[in-house]
């Protein structure tokens, strides 16, 4: 759930198309939906900054012309914006950025961005509303617990909005050999690997075995510990990995399916937010 690669596919119209939930506010930071295409362009000019600038990821010809990542998805998705009104307002205040893809949009596109490396047959069986997190990422100056807690009390914020049940995308780690992430792909296979029902796999073209020590060789604490911090958060949020993972050299990295039931969603960030709207409300 967090880069994504794709086309560059110029966007007509932003996707501004869901009804917001407000701005969520902690100090000069707050959290809401995108509701301009200026906004939308400020996200795709952050991650274009944090996916090919910091990351070393392969821009084709137009990406690299427009200094933008983006793709058709962003004209069908909302986009989950934190922003630190210190700097400014509208695009310029844009620090951190989620994608948020539900059923409908990824209907308007024909499919759902992980489509492309997972098979999501079980969890578009789900009994329930489904949402796709994705590109998600933070500007190097707001790497901190305090931008983190935004983006996922939004995206709280957001899943009760929709009554999203079941939360999914892929998650990326740095590099293209998996025999390097050996402990980090095993502990997750073991520890963490999502029920059946909702158990996405790789598509057999693209398949990579993540067992690739025996269990009792792996030291967990440490395998844990060399995890991503936003796979880590998932993991703490309930979340569970599938099957196999995934190469993608042109953002050189090694991606996992994550999926997130949010009725095992620890409940301090909804918590937070119906304490919000009740008050709100008083």
């Amino acid at each position: 759930m967090t880069h994504a690669a794709g086309n560059a596919t110029g966007i007509a119209s932003p996707g501004i198309a869901s009804p917001g939930f407000g701005e969520l506010l902690a100090g000069s930071l707050g959290v809401r939906l995108a509701t301009t295409a200026a906004e939308i362009d400020a996200v795709q000019a952050l991650r274009w900054h944090v996916f090919y600038e910091e990351m070393g990821a392969v821009p084709d010809a137009a990406t690299a012309a427009s200094r933008r990542d983006r793709d058709a998805f962003d004209t069908v998705a909302d986009h989950l914006l934190v922003l630190d009104h210190e700097r400014g307002e509208g695009g310029v205040a844009v620090v951190g950025c989620y994608r948020l893809i539900r059923a409908p949009a990824a209907a308007r596109i024909g499919r759902f961005y992980s489509a492309d490396e997972y098979d999501l047959t079980r969890v578009l069986a789900y009994e329930g509303e489904v949402l796709e997190l994705g590109r998600s990422c933070v500007h190097a100056d707001y790497r901190n617990r305090a931008v983190m807690q935004l983006l996922w009390r939004g995206i709280a914020a957001y899943v009760f909005l929709h009554e999203i049940g079941l939360m999914f995308g892929c998650a990326s780690l740095p590099g293209t050999d998996p025999d390097a992430l050996a402990s980090e792909l095993t502990y997750l296979y073991y520890n963490h690997l999502a029920p059946a029902a909702i158990r996405p796999r790789a598509l057999p073209h693209r398949y990579i075995e993540m067992r690739r020590m025996d269990r009792d060789e792996i030291d967990a604490r440490s395998a844990l510990n060399k995890l991503p911090p936003l796979i880590k958060g998932y993991l703490r949020l309930g979340g569970f990995v599938g099957d196999g993972a995934v190469i993608d050299p042109q953002f050189n990295t090694t991606d996992v399916a994550v999926v997130v039931q949010t009725d095992l969603v620890t409940d301090k960030y909804y918590k937070h937010y119906e304490r919000q709207s009740r008050e709100g409300q008083d």
